[in-house]
């Protein structure tokens, strides 16, 4: 190199000397200016602002056209980019995220998650065990999470949760609400939901407006107004139980169009008939089965299979599908539904619906929104194992069911709602299985991570905002469907208009509610997750806006509250 040349390194450990020109666009100020300008053409403009040569090569209109990018300054765009976008993510206030206490109240640890250490026959957890395990959520230490007494099950993933974030927020940068404590009434109602769930998993969705059982539960969660959060009210009825809470959920079928539709897969199609459980297939609902599996031992039953492939349409199948499919495979099957719609889907803000000459491709088109739907769905679960593992570790209903089975059988005396207690899906849970547990869908139970919120809503929200983004959500999707009874025909459905934005909220729903329906999780693991996830993703639009080269006026979307988010 010779003396006066300055490596294009140098140019950026001395961009200090240059203070006052770099703070005049400084984030988040600076955040709001790439905005405005479009990415790259706006980190251009910054890296000349700093006096670095134009990307052309050359000044004004004297440039050739065709004249090649210089590396130089692309790399120093490239890195202010990277910088004023963590540097915008920074500046956001941090969350200030509280848990709802039973971790400290109780000292036999009776609220919280324990799966796989070990328990007294009770099914508390060994309390020296637990302080183990509270030290390596302290620490983050893997020798630490490995010191961890129990078996043989093992926990799955905390490392996870520290893991860090490069795209959109970090994880820990992130906030979720409180979820109802173990002796509220909330948390009864939650659990009665989730009784109701597992007794009707084999009901047809389309035989909910008829169901004698269907209506007595609409009945009895009708009268838990706290089921959905204090002060929620609301009467529950067969065309709405089980549903979730956004625009798009009571509209039209149970199951999203997105999960009944067959799926364009490259050179094939994809028929979404699937492997499904034979009705009445529950497990643990004898106590010492119960027992071994919140010590970790290995299921001593399976699920026993349909032969025939049916279309979703039951609790108990969709139940099996959050089961057994991979994190984002219900996204990416909207998706390619979704483009198999062609340009007319596209959202109006997408540039290349304007351009003659230019289509998208690696932006704006199938390759980069099937990137991003992956990218935002392992975001959203490194948010959502931060807070399983780092800040709440609530336990899972079967646990819970655990607590009441054995305060009702007077073996210890758990302070828990009576609402649960005296509820007439007690009563129905005792006389078909002998025991107040909860009937679960999968033989090994819930997996052995804490439960709030749900990985699975979690990456819902996550999926379907990133669909939002890129899709118009007010185009009407054509011949919708659902499944017959048997689930070996797809109906046409004849009622109202379903959108891409009320199915897309509606397939998030679906998977978040089914995890519920599987007896894994509890109503708010679901709502808040799929909340969460939607933060996440839209983080993560936000730091993608800033790497545009297109004239491209921002995303816009519909958040999960009904209310519109410009990106």
């Amino acid at each position: 190199m010779e003396k006066n040349q300055i490596s294009d390194d140098e140019k950026i450990n001395g961009e200090k000397t240059e203070s006052k020109k770099t703070d005049e666009i400084s984030s988040p100020d600076r955040r709001e200016f790439l905005g405005r300008m479009g990415g790259v053409t706006a980190a251009l403009a910054a890296a000349s602002a700093i006096g670095l040569e134009p990307i052309a090569g050359s000044k004004g209109s004297e440039a050739r056209a065709s004249a090649p990018i210089i590396p130089g300054p692309r790399r120093n765009a490239a890195f202010r980019i990277r910088r004023d976008t963590a540097e915008f993510q920074r500046s956001l206030p941090l969350p200030r995220n509280l848990t709802n206490g039973d971790e400290t109240l109780f000292a036999n640890r009776i609220g919280s998650f324990s799966k796989t250490l070990p328990h007294t026959s009770l099914g508390e957890a060994d309390p020296m065990a637990y302080d183990a395990f509270l030290r390596a959520a302290g620490t983050g230490r893997p020798v630490d999470f490995e010191s961890i007494p129990g078996g043989p099950g093992r926990l799955v993933n905390p490392q996870g949760g520290l893991i860090f974030s490069l795209d959109g927020a970090d994880s820990h940068h992130t906030a979720l609400a409180t979820p109802p404590a173990f002796s509220s009434a909330w948390e009864a109602g939650e659990m009665v939901e989730v009784y109701w769930q597992a007794l009707t998993r084999d009901v047809p969705f389309v035989n909910y407006g008829t169901d004698s059982m269907i209506a007595q539960a609409a009945a009895e969660l009708s009268r838990m107004t706290d089921f959905r959060g204090p002060k929620s009210g609301g009467a529950v009825t067969p065309a709405t139980i089980f549903r979730g809470e956004t625009p798009g959920d009571l509209t039209g079928p149970y199951v999203s169009q997105f999960l009944l539709k067959d799926v364009p897969y490259g050179a094939m199609t994809i028929v979404q008939k699937y492997r499904v459980p034979n009705a009445g297939d529950d497990h643990l609902t004898s106590y010492n089965d119960w027992l071994n599996n919140q010590r970790g031992s290995a299921p001593t039953t399976s699920n026993s299979f349909d032969p025939t492939p049916r279309y979703l349409r039951n609790g108990r199948d969709l139940g099996e599908y959050v089961h057994r499919d991979f994190t984002y495979q219900a996204f990416l099957n909207a998706a390619l539904i979704l483009l198999g719609f062609g340009g007319a889907a596209n959202d109006e803000s997408n540039p290349y619906s304007g351009f003659a000459r230019q289509a998208g491709f690696v932006s704006f088109g199938g390759p980069y929104i099937l990137d991003l739907v992956a990218r935002a769905a392992n975001a959203g679960l490194k948010a959502a194992w931060f807070h399983k593992w780092f800040v709440h570790r609530r336990l899972r209903p079967e646990a819970f069911a655990g607590r009441i089975h054995n305060r009702l059988t007077g073996a210890a005396n758990y302070p828990i709602h009576s609402d649960v207690l005296n509820s007439q899906v007690i009563a129905a849970v005792l006389a078909k299985y002998g025991t107040y547990l909860l009937p679960m869908a999968y033989p090994e139970g819930c997996p052995a991570h804490p439960a709030y919120p749900a990985g699975h809503a979690s990456i819902a929200g996550a999926c379907s905002t990133i669909l939002k983004a890129f899709f118009k959500e007010s185009l009407v999707i054509p011949s919708p469907v659902e499944a017959s009874a048997d689930g070996l025909t797809l109906n046409p459905f004849t009622g109202s208009a379903l959108t891409v934005g009320g199915e897309l909220n509606k397939l998030a729903a679906n998977i978040a509610i089914s995890r519920d329906t599987a007896g894994v999780h509890w109503r708010t693991d679901g709502v808040e997750g799929v909340r969460l996830g939607e933060a996440v993703a839209i983080a993560i639009l936000e730091d993608e806006r800033a790497t545009y080269s297109e004239d491209f006026v921002g995303f816009q979307l519909t958040r999960l509250d009904g209310t519109t988010t410009n990106i």
